[in-house]
């Protein structure tokens, strides 16, 4: 190899080096992204609102006339309201349950009483699965 070679190889070591040490005495790391420090550790979980049902962490519907048979596993519901967004396949979590709508006895979209009430349920029944972790 040429002087010159050499002479620019070392020269790239010597920087490479230098980056190296600012990079370290700034107190930042090439493999941690800076986003990561600001994170915080714990998250609190969100207060629920216990006449709603969720799926996957979002109010999906509001119920009212609920009676819970604890020894029967069902959970009964007069009336389920603001219902457009439930998927009624997949399970919902109402309070402290995991639980799986089953039965409807009507179901209307428009309720001359209370035209923003979206789609309302009546007669509802669902099971209960498990209990919700919190």
């Amino acid at each position: 190899m040429s002087s010159w070679t050499w002479a620019v190889l070392v020269a790239g070591l010597i920087l490479a080096g230098w980056f190296a040490w600012r990079r370290k005495a700034s107190g930042k790391s090439q493999n941690a992204p800076a986003a990561a420090a600001t994170v915080p550790l714990t998250l609190q979980p969100a207060q629920r609102e216990p006449d709603t049902l969720y799926q996957k962490g979002r109010i999906v519907a509001r119920v009212s006339g609920t009676r819970v048979d604890e020894a029967g596993k069902k959970i009964f519901f007069e009336e389920v309201y603001h219902s457009d967004t439930l998927l009624l396949p997949d399970e919902c979590d109402f309070q402290q349950y995991v639980i799986l709508i089953r039965k409807i006895q009507h179901a209307t979209k428009l309720d001359p009483k209370a035209l923003h009430r979206g789609r309302v349920l009546g007669g509802v029944e669902a099971d209960i699965l498990s209990y919700r972790q919190q």
